[in-house]
């Protein structure tokens, strides 16, 4: 039975790769400070095969039984969190990538960095292929962000070419489904928990920027294949069928039978105007593609996770 380290187990992607884990016969090392994580999203898994660790990478920390694959997800990704933990956000991409490589190291094991597509900041080439190096503002809000992953990423590199370690990056692009936070900021979860409380869907600028939206499900079977394959450069996960914010407010009002009417407000700083995967080599190197539509996706999150869930407590 191979054991699996990932950090940021209790958060939302963290919780859907550890269920897919086990599902496969893996032995699991949940790690994660619940600085945004949370228990409940790992409270259904009654399996020995489950350990949690409660720790802040940013620290040094060790785990004595062997381990055969590290999956580092751990970060605040959501803009609530990053903005309200700007230097947090900073030393997880550096020291707690640093920490968390070390530990790969010294157990020779596979190791698996989550990125993301926001490396590519406000992109110049459409869609975005691995090549394209990006157009991002260092010193903008977004930039604890974008340029923790970004050095991430070059660490992880470092670390593969002068130590040896069997190394991954997967670029995810946006990402939903169950577990979500219905107040984490970002488009899905916001739209959906304002329909369904009847309440305006917001719609920053024109609602014309585009996003490219990943269902749970897909993005895991894609980074579990990356994990298994050996290839060590990076690899866009998304899903290709673009959208407008516009047209994801009006799916989710479909979706939901919401009578919510769209309002509009300002754009924030540095808000990409588009954003599409090129995955034309997660298809040739690991055989993957999304095979979750958008509106399927919307409906499963919705019946998985169920109205009260998704509205969240009253504020």
């Amino acid at each position: 039975m191979a054991t699996a380290l990932v950090t940021g187990g209790a958060g939302f992607l963290g919780s859907h790769l550890c269920d897919e884990l086990l599902r496969r016969g893996h032995r699991v090392i949940c790690v994660d400070n619940l600085e945004t994580g949370s228990l409940a999203n790992i409270a259904h898994i009654r399996q020995p095969e489950l350990t949690f660790l409660q720790a802040d990478i940013v620290e040094p920390y060790f785990v004595d039984e062997q381990v055969d694959v590290v999956y580092h997800l751990a970060s605040p990704a959501s803009p609530i969190d990053y903005l309200r933990l700007p230097l947090h956000t900073l030393k997880v991409g550096s020291y707690g990538t640093h920490h968390t490589l070390g530990l790969a190291k010294r157990h020779r094991a596979r190791f698996l960095i989550a990125s993301t597509s926001e490396v590519y900041g406000d992109p110049q080439v459409h869609p975005q292929p691995e090549s394209y190096w990006g157009h991002v503002n260092p010193i903008g809000p977004r930039g604890v962000y974008d340029e923790a992953k970004r050095y991430a990423e070059a660490l992880t590199m470092a670390y593969h070419r002068q130590q040896g370690v069997d190394t991954a990056i997967i670029r995810i692009f946006n990402t939903y489904g169950p577990r979500m936070r219905p107040n984490d900021g970002r488009a899905i979860p916001t739209f959906l928990r304002q329909a369904l409380s009847a309440k305006p869907i917001t719609v920053f600028g024109d609602g014309s920027q585009t996003r490219s939206f990943t269902y749970v499900n897909d993005l895991i079977a894609g980074m579990i294949a990356l994990a298994e394959s050996g290839y060590h450069d990076p690899v866009n996960i998304g899903n290709p069928n673009e959208f407008t914010l516009l047209e994801l407010a009006e799916a989710v009002i479909e979706v939901t039978g919401s009578d919510s009417e769209i309002v509009y407000e300002a754009l924030p700083t540095d808000d990409p105007k588009i954003r599409q995967p090129n995955i034309d080599l997660a298809k040739q190197i690991l055989g993957w593609e999304p095979t979750i539509g958008l509106r399927e996706g919307l409906q499963r999150t919705l019946d998985e996770s169920g109205a009260d869930v998704l509205v969240g407590p009253a504020r």
